[in-house]
């Protein structure tokens, strides 16, 4: 018996071994199980946010070129545009009422008739320069475009045709029986002047109160009718 007993405690322990080493190797496939599934999902979120970086990307471009079209519109302003262009316009149109003045003087005082007749001519074509720019100009997008061109064009016509009726009137003062002792003595033409001068005066007044609005709402130049 005891030749049987000493054998038994080594077989003994190696059986009991045995459990704990096949135990060690589940948690240990689980493990690597584990890991192939982290590794899967990380993949996976790296797969994801390098989508979402570059749909982010492509929505960062949309957002930043989507308002250029409204950022533009403002300064794109068609009706302020043609306010511009026509205050150019009216800037020119005084330009001629100095010489204008001086040489209706001259022709009443019957002083330099030959050079008032020809300053007075002058003005009378430019005028009517100022008619065919005008009607060159679009202004269909300004408020009351239509009164306004209206009043401008009968403005600058009646002062072309008064302009002309005065130069008339320095060739008959020229005669003795118009200009005596200094003084030129009102005829038809003079009379037909001044009726064409009174026209002018009244369509500037509308047509300055027209312009003076839309120069207000666009920060442009404001004038007097006798500067029109």
């Amino acid at each position: 018996q005891p030749a049987y007993g000493a054998p038994q405690p080594s077989h003994q322990p190696a059986y009991d071994d045995d459990p704990p080493r096949g135990k060690s190797r589940v948690p240990l496939i689980a493990a690597v199980g584990v890991g192939i599934v982290v590794v899967g999902v990380g993949a996976g979120v790296l797969l994801s946010d390098g989508g979402g970086k570059d749909q982010g990307n492509d929505n960062k471009t949309v957002a930043a070129t989507s308002p250029a079209p409204g950022s533009s519109s403002p300064g794109a302003d068609p009706a302020r545009a043609q306010a511009v262009e026509l205050d150019k316009l009216l800037s020119d149109s005084g330009s001629s009422r100095a010489s204008v003045i001086k040489a209706v003087a001259d022709v009443k005082q019957c002083d330099n008739l030959d050079g008032a007749a020809s300053d007075l001519h002058a003005a009378a074509n430019q005028r009517g320069e100022l008619v065919t720019r005008l009607g060159k100009l679009s202004v269909d997008k300004l408020p009351n475009n239509g009164d306004l061109t209206d009043a401008l064009t009968k403005a600058w016509q009646a002062s072309a045709a008064a302009d002309n009726h005065y130069a008339a009137w320095a060739g008959q003062a020229k005669g003795n029986k118009v200009c005596r002792k200094g003084h030129a003595r009102s005829t038809n033409e003079a009379q037909a002047g001044n009726r064409a001068s009174g026209t002018a005066s009244a369509q500037k007044v509308k047509a300055a109160a027209l312009w003076n609005a839309i120069a207000r709402k666009y920060g442009l130049t404001e004038r007097e009718p006798v500067q029109l």
